[in-house]
């Protein structure tokens, strides 16, 4: 069940933002979004845009086991990159790559393990990519549209867990 408002600490209730803008059907956000009338409707403007999507690129690599081709997609064009590029990097070609995209089949590990390697590069982490894969391999597969929380706060976007 998805809660419809949410309160920090000194505030009152505000709605969670569905932010479906970033090609993802899961991400909510608590904070760091206002919601405006322009002369063509009602907008929407968010703070730290860049750095709120790296926050969910690292949630994604870090903290999913299995990845939609929703997620793979989100990815690959923060990356700035191809379907054909992807395809080079981890040896495929971009018909691969699109198939994952459209869930027509699995990602193989040796493909996930590079797109986590790859993405984690591009933010700039710093990660032990065993450690990174061991992590993975105990984590329990994800519920399909598991809610994921972010916030704006002090020291940035961070991703909060659903109650």
């Amino acid at each position: 069940m998805m809660p419809q408002a949410f309160s920090h600490v000194g505030e009152q209730d505000r709605e969670l933002y569905h932010y479906t803008e970033c090609g993802l059907d899961d991400i909510y956000l608590l904070s760091g979004y206002s919601i405006e009338q322009t002369s063509y409707g009602e907008g929407v403007s968010i703070s730290h845009v860049d750095e709120l999507h790296d926050q969910i690129g690292y949630f994604l690599i870090t903290e999913k086991k299995v990845l939609s081709g929703k997620e793979l997609r989100f990815l690959r064009k923060e990356m700035d990159l191809t379907q054909a590029e992807l395809g080079i990097l981890v040896g495929l070609s971009d018909q691969q790559v699109a198939r994952w995209e459209k869930e027509q089949c699995g990602i193989p590990n040796a493909a996930d393990y590079l797109l986590r390697h790859f993405y984690l590069k591009h933010i700039n982490k710093e990660y032990d990519l065993r450690d990174l894969i061991e992590a993975l391999k105990k984590m329990d597969a994800q519920r399909p549209n598991q809610l994921c929380l972010f916030e704006d706060t002090e020291e940035g976007w961070k991703p909060r867990k659903a109650a």
